[in-house]
């Protein structure tokens, strides 16, 4: 794919990454450590992986204050005035529709891809060819655009969207039927032996118009006094976003679109993905050796042991007989063991006990 100079990408990089705890910690996120032992963190991943289609330049994060640093330091490459810094932290629709004013503010014509910054991708060339299919697709449709990947798995941590009918005019773009967003596990293999749901990547497509336009509706009981029947100008929007974040509702970006947009589409892509945000899909995604176990950047010695994943600091040796499924997990004075298919749940669980009885040092 050949880099648009009027395309452009915005990466969300605010979350805390509890779901990977105790690896991912408040201070440190996922996204901002080398969880894998590669030299790049995540964040920089993504980024590597979108400079290769998008110019630089083009290319927007969003953050919050406490991360701030981490960007700047990860990322020195990235203008000052694309980094967008939540002055209070909120969920990602809000800095999502911040970052699409000012990328129409600077270009109103352009193709706008938004991204987590948590994600593994299998086959870079595909993504490329996807991603070119998709900007494509939006640059002469007025649609939001979520790219979606057939379930693998009954995978209750990720969200589903159901395909509608084909758009006649372009190969593998469906309406949205209806969207869930992290079901039970017997929906999610209901919703994967159905055939007709895929799972939602969280990478969302649009032109910028549509973009600005589709926020500025959504938060019309923030924006008071903006026209009937039109929008405020993107320059006064611009204004009163910075003044006025604390009054944007605490609303994800994947609602926002999936549930509230008009005209939402879907497009089946095939480029090997999985979210990086749980133990569980770590474990998916990743090489296991003989006895399906899965070591990430640790020493470990293993004997009678199948179906972990094992994470370590540098510098620590593990020696474990005869476990079967589970997670061990060390970082920061925290060992975290549990059984695997039930650790989104348990971290959660676990993460709030902790905070409670032990307060923030942990967490």
């Amino acid at each position: 794919m050949e880099k648009n100079l009027n395309n452009f990408c915005v990466i969300l990089a605010g979350g805390k990454g509890r779901r990977l705890w105790p690896c991912s910690r408040e201070k440190k996120p996922k996204q901002f450590i080398d969880f894998f032992g590669t030299g790049r963190t995540q964040l920089q991943a993504t980024y590597d992986r979108f400079a290769k289609l998008i110019p630089g330049e083009n290319i927007l994060v969003c953050t919050n204050r406490d991360y701030e640093g981490f960007v700047r330091e990860q990322l020195p490459g990235v203008a000052e005035g694309n980094v967008l810094v939540e002055p209070v932290n909120r969920n990602t629709a809000p800095c999502v529709g911040w970052a699409a004013a000012e990328v129409y503010g600077r270009a109103p014509g352009a193709g706008i891809v938004v991204t987590p910054s948590d994600q593994f991708v299998l086959d870079e060339a595909a993504f490329a060819g996807d991603m070119e299919r998709g900007l494509a697709f939006v640059a002469s449709h007025d649609i939001m655009l979520s790219m979606g990947v057939r379930p693998t798995r009954p995978e209750p941590g990720y969200g589903y969207i159901q395909a509608g009918d084909a758009q006649c005019d372009a190969e593998g773009v469906f309406g949205v039927r209806s969207f869930t967003e992290k079901p039970e596990r017997e929906f999610a293999r209901v919703f994967m032996e159905s055939g007709e749901f895929y799972w939602n990547t969280g990478l969302f497509l649009s032109n910028a118009r549509t973009f600005y336009n589709n926020f500025s509706r959504l938060f019309r009981d923030v924006h008071r006094g903006e026209p009937e029947g039109g929008v405020r100008p993107v320059d006064e929007t611009l204004a009163f976003v910075r003044e006025h974040y604390d009054s944007y509702p605490n609303l994800s970006i994947d609602c926002a679109i999936l549930e509230r947009s008009r005209d939402v589409c879907v497009m089946k892509c095939d480029f090997g993905w999985a979210d990086l945000g749980t133990w569980h899909s770590i474990y998916e995604c990743m090489h296991k050796n003989a006895d399906d176990n899965v070591v990430i950047d640790s020493t470990v010695m293993l004997e009678d042991c199948r179906d972990n994943v094992i994470k370590l600091p540098k510098g620590k040796l593990a020696v474990i007989n005869g476990l079967d499924g589970y997670i061990v997990a060390e970082e920061g004075g925290v060992l975290f063991i549990c059984k695997k298919g039930d650790s989104s749940a348990l971290v959660r669980k676990y993460v709030n006990k902790v905070k409670m009885e032990h307060g923030d040092e942990y967490v």
